[in-house]
């Protein structure tokens, strides 16, 4: 994961793109329909997971100690995992790219069969900084990407929707690799790609468990199977905008992934929560010659490989219908009262038939310097309130960007919607920048 500064220029130069309407994956995938072979994902043996680890280790060890974009050990690095793929059957692909005078690499791995016209795609950067190894950032994520593709070679899986894994250069410049991988794909082929989830750090010496925010949906899947471990999971912030998911956030791919903290410090409530220790960084040898073998959670790391591989059985599962994808949005601004009356922002829906459906997805764009203070509501046409956003006094961060998925099954879908947002603290501003309805 790069420095919050790389990203900040790196954010600069990114072009807007179209938002794709998101589609909602099959959870469960021992729904109806679903093959036996489909029924539920494997454990990931940890051992195996640490195996790539050592591998990469070794070949940090015998390259000057990293494996940076433009340095002989990053090669060595996407050759040790295309040999693995290839050796188990997917479709490789090595892209090259250029990025301050050397020669990038992205690995493309493709299995064979699914939809191609609905892929299921999950990455990891493989490259890290030039002061250390890069264990953790990232050879965890990519380690377990890595055993998770195996696993499905093993199974000999026949999905629904066709697989694709990432591996990614340059990330640790601004996500240059997954920029260009994206900005190379035809508008055509951008719209193929159903979800795209990315895992960056996920075996942190003093763990949290964080998941994106940015889909409900895949939040709810990755919420979902941490729960049944007895979990509570956090949604990430430390990582906005500084991995691999952004470029495909930004060309309208819904994304989703894994955290498992970086340089933020862990909080008392946090270590209640998971163990370790209150008051120290997630990872103490972020960016650093300290991150190697020795700098793993193997627990982290062994939950965090089982759930990359949960949600890639549940997801290639999903169905294959193309959602109808309609959008209805306000762009218009409209200011928050510090510790005021509510405010209202309205879409109106028109073309409509019956009723709204049941998986309503609602996008939030709110600029806010302390989102723990606000109270959101969608309000139907019938006046049916919806609660989407509660306040809480430990939700300190700023803004509310996320989509949350509403049952408005029971309201009909024509009319005017509302947006409504309270400020109920005193002493902090913002506005809503946009919100969107999408059936």
């Amino acid at each position: 994961m790069p420095t919050a500064a790389v990203v900040t220029l790196a954010a600069a130069l990114l072009a807007p793109a179209a938002v794709a309407a998101p589609e909602a994956p099959a959870v469960r995938a021992a729904s109806a329909g679903v093959s036996p072979a489909l029924a539920a994902a494997p454990d990931i043996p940890v051992a195996n997971v640490k195996a790539h680890l050592a591998q990469l280790q070794s070949i940090a060890t015998a390259n000057g100690g990293n494996r940076a974009h433009g340095r002989t050990g990053y090669k060595a690095s996407i050759d040790y995992v295309k040999g693995k793929l290839d050796a188990a059957g997917y479709t490789t692909t090595l892209k090259t790219f250029s990025y301050n005078g050397a020669t990038g690499y992205n690995l493309i791995a493709d299995w064979p069969g699914g939809d191609t016209s609905h892929v299921v795609m999950a990455g990891a950067h493989l490259d890290s900084v030039t002061g250390g190894p890069g264990i953790n950032d990232n050879g965890s994520g990519s380690a377990g990407v890595l055993e998770t593709a195996l696993a499905v070679s093993r199974a000999g899986l026949t999905p629904s929707k066709h697989l694709r894994f990432g591996w990614w250069g340059a990330e640790e410049y601004g996500m240059i690799g997954s920029k260009n991988y994206v900005n190379s794909l035809s508008a055509a082929d951008r719209s193929k790609i159903d979800t795209y989830l990315n895992f960056d750090m996920i075996g942190s010496p003093n763990p949290g468990y964080f998941t994106y925010r940015y889909d409900s949906t895949l939040d709810a899947l990755f919420r979902n199977y941490f729960a049944g471990l007895g979990i509570s999971t956090e949604q990430d912030f430390e990582g906005d905008g500084r991995s691999d998911h952004a470029p495909f956030q930004d060309a309208g791919i819904r994304v989703g992934g894994l955290f498992s903290g970086a340089d933020y410090t862990k909080t008392s409530a946090q270590a209640a929560k998971w163990g370790g220790t209150a008051g120290q960084p997630f990872d103490r040898c972020y960016h650093s010659s300290c991150d190697t073998t020795a700098n793993i959670n193997d627990t982290a790391l062994d939950r965090m490989s089982d759930a990359i591989a949960y949600a890639i059985w549940n997801l290639a599962a999903g169905s294959t219908t193309p959602p109808t994808g309609t959008v209805f949005e306000n762009t218009a601004d409209v200011q928050i009262p510090d510790y005021g009356a509510a405010v209202t922002s309205d879409v109106a829906v028109t073309g409509r038939t019956g009723n709204a459906p049941a998986a309503l997805q609602v996008g939030v764009d709110i600029k806010h310097t302390w989102r723990g203070d606000l109270v959101i509501d969608l309000v139907a046409p019938n006046g049916t309130a919806f609660r989407l956003k509660d306040a809480s006094g430990n939700d300190s961060a700023p803004n509310v960007q996320t989509t949350y998925t509403v049952n408005a099954s029971a309201v009909a879908a024509n009319g005017t919607w509302k947006l409504k947002v309270q400020d109920i603290g005193r002493q902090d501003t913002g506005y809503v920048d946009s919100w969107k309805l999408t059936f």
